[in-house]
């Protein structure tokens, strides 16, 4: 039986983008190992979970990319207080012309441009 190990997504400034998914989600690079075009970032506690692998790519970000991360909150609050910090590290909100009556995501855009949700889950 299979499972996701990984979710890659394609960068052009490694660095920049370890900072940010680092700090977003308190991930550390696997074996604290950070290559010039590649690494994984792993919970850092060793608990379980997806890994987030990012790579250099020179293909351009898609404004309505097929795949994108959404990371859970707990409540309106939680995902109110976790965009106002995912922004502060330098995601960018993103106008998102498709948002339903009452959506229970915000659209935003790490500092590379790749789009991520930030999810409500109390609303389920």
């Amino acid at each position: 039986m299979l499972t996701i190990g990984s979710l890659v997504l394609g960068v052009s400034d490694l660095p920049r983008a370890v900072a940010f998914w680092t700090a977003a989600l308190g991930y550390v690079p696997r074996g604290g190992l950070v290559e010039e075009d590649w690494t994984v970032l792993v919970p850092a506690d060793g608990g379980g979970g997806v890994q987030l692998a990012l790579g250099l790519s020179a293909s351009p970000v898609q404004e309505r990319p097929r795949v994108h991360l959404d990371l859970y909150a707990g409540d309106a609050a939680d995902q109110a207080a976790e965009v106002e910090r995912l922004v502060a590290l330098g995601a960018a909100r993103v106008d998102w012309e498709l948002y339903p009556q009452d959506p229970d995501f915000v659209v935003l855009a790490d500092p590379e441009g790749n789009r991520f949700c930030v999810i409500d889950t109390s609303r389920g």
